[in-house]
């Protein structure tokens, strides 16, 4: 069954210089890019998408960086899109990510860890609808 995801390259990936890396990454694997934009998350995005973070101590901090710079927003489509890209981006922590994986690769703390994707096919859904009104 195709699956369609969502994916937010962060800003330090941008400013890192490497979009296309990444976005090759997801084409060599399979994964079909069915929408693709360079923006700047809103405070309105970010507080939509981090939701349920909200009263956490690391918070301010989060919806500070992810509109402090462009992002590329991606629809993914693919078998397995989901979890497919949950296994390119690696773990949360690009201390504990995988080399090979994008977080193990180019991500160097917790605060900036270059890329956001949706963890279910649910979270896919609001996330592409907050991102690609």
């Amino acid at each position: 069954m195709t699956e369609r995801t969502y994916a937010m390259l962060k800003p330090d990936a941008v400013l890192g210089g490497h979009v296309g890396e990444i976005i090759a990454r997801f084409e060599r694997v399979g994964l079909t890019i069915e929408r693709m934009e360079l923006a700047t998350v809103t405070p309105e995005q970010a507080a939509a998408n981090y939701a349920e973070h909200e009263g956490k101590p690391f918070y301010e901090g989060l919806i500070e960086y992810i509109t402090s710079g462009p992002v590329v927003k991606l629809v993914l489509a693919g078998e397995g899109a989901v979890a497919i890209t949950r296994k390119l981006m690696g773990a949360t922590n690009p201390a504990e990510a995988l080399p090979g994986t994008i977080r193990g690769d180019f991500g160097l703390v917790m605060d900036a860890n270059v890329i956001h994707g949706s963890d279910s096919l649910e979270s896919a859904k609001r996330e592409i609808a907050i991102f690609f009104a």
